[in-house]
């Protein structure tokens, strides 16, 4: 991919924060005090940060969402178990402090895992349910895995360096992380999405262990990466992030069709991000072949395209038991966030403490994209993108660039049916 790698989980924000900031100092002289100066800065900027933790978070996590009317049913997260106030009204207040208020890392805001116990997931309800994720090396994928694991459904966790995987995922690999134990519930598959090749590989390596997909999660991608071509020629952001994914989906179909059941029918969770607002497709150079790259208008294309994938899903396939979400998993820091201009200028706009507010650590940041993969609420319905564990709203004309709410060319239909059908012929399935 001339020269750039791919992070195999997709762990994405507006912005950057934390990098950005220890990056700030290549807009200042490199004289050692300049450098000294931004490095306290930022230590002060951590504190301050971690003090408004301390002193407004310390109390029960009980949070709720807007009401949200949807298919003719309301769309509410739950009270969390140990809710000791049990009242509409301090749901609603804690709603309002922790969606509306964030503050930063840690706060708040749901974890995956208390959406897991939110959901009475730990119930072994999904015992006998499969789920595939990719991306499980590190952030996201892993936190999705973890999560996942407790409500002891089987899993199928990809990445591209196995090595790296096994050591990041740690003890939510059975026996050591084995890829050959059959008998394990979770399981590791190589694949790198920078290749159609290695999808059909991981594929037919996926079926001959299982004959059941209940949950597919399209976690893995890359981010705002120099310009580069995958193994098939594809423009390297629409390659990783969309049509490899989009191809694993349609090996991957049939055995989602056939799994689905009307007690809990079949989901494909894409994990999608803010970026998708930066600017309906160019149908007429998907590729970068036209026009100069942009690297923030490749990766907003691909974020795009992954909304339209789940909703496309929806469309065709949700009467037959197959649903589509998209998601928005929050700000993240994480390794899709490396330093560039692009985040220092966005930073610099919105600043540096109102932006680190809305970021969450891995474990909140998954809860989006568990909640998609196991809520009851959600059960027979998709076709939707989802922030903060609801049915996210459009975006507000003004709005911040951290911010939630999603562009109003999301649910454009036609061009969903176009993607699709463009995507069958790039990875050569033709049309359906």
């Amino acid at each position: 991919m001339n020269g750039t790698s791919q992070s195999e989980h997709e762990e994405q924000s507006t912005i950057g924060v934390g990098v950005t900031i220890e990056r700030l100092s290549g807009l200042q002289s490199r004289t050692s005090s300049g450098e000294s100066n931004i490095e306290g800065i930022r230590g002060l900027l951590h504190n301050i940060c971690s003090e408004i933790n301390q002193a407004l978070w310390a109390q029960p996590r009980i949070y709720y969402t807007d009401d949200d009317s949807y298919h003719g049913c309301v769309l509410k997260r739950v009270r969390t178990v140990d809710d000791p106030a049990n009242t509409d009204d301090a749901a609603g207040a804690a709603e309002k402090l922790a969606h509306e208020n964030p503050k930063g890392p840690g706060d708040a805001r749901p974890t995956a895992l208390q959406i897991i116990k939110d959901e009475r997931r730990q119930d072994g309800s999904l015992g006998d349910k499969v789920i595939l994720i990719t991306g499980c090396s590190s952030g996201l994928g892993i936190e999705t895995a973890r999560a996942l694991k407790s409500t002891g459904a089987t899993l199928f966790l990809t990445a591209r360096n196995l090595e790296k995987a096994r050591a990041a995922l740690g003890d939510i690999l059975d026996d050591g992380g084995d890829d050959d134990d059959d008998d394990g519930k979770v399981h590791l598959l190589r694949l790198d999405l920078e290749s159609l090749a290695s999808v059909r590989a991981c594929v037919e390596e996926f079926l001959a262990k299982s004959q059941t997909l209940n949950v597919l999660i399209t976690n893995a991608g890359v981010r705002l990466v120099p310009e580069g071509r995958t193994a098939d020629g594809f423009e390297v952001h629409l390659g990783t992030n969309h049509l490899s994914h989009f191809l694993l989906f349609q090996l991957l179909k049939p055995t989602l069709l056939r799994s689905s059941t009307p007690e809990f029918q079949s989901r494909v969770v894409a994990v999608s991000s803010t970026a998708h607002r930066t600017a309906p497709l160019n149908f007429d150079d998907l590729n970068f072949e036209k026009r100069k790259y942009d690297g923030v208008a490749a990766y907003g294309q691909s974020k795009l395209a992954n909304v339209y994938m789940a909703n496309e899903i929806e469309r065709r396939y949700g009467s037959q038991g197959l649903h589509g979400w998209s998601i928005h998993p929050g700000g993240i820091r994480t390794g899709l966030q490396r330093w560039n201009l692009h985040d220092t200028l966005v930073l610099l706009k919105n600043g540096p403490i109102h932006s680190y507010m809305y970021m969450q650590n891995a474990e909140q940041g998954a809860a989006t994209s568990v909640w998609a993969a196991v809520s009851r609420d959600l059960e027979g319905k998709g076709g939707k993108y989802l922030e903060e564990c609801h049915v996210s709203q459009g975006i507000v004309e003004g709005s911040d660039s951290v911010g939630p709410g999603h562009a109003p060319w999301i649910y454009h239909e036609e061009d969903a049916k176009k993607l699709y059908d463009v995507s069958l012929r790039l990875v050569s399935l033709g049309e359906e």
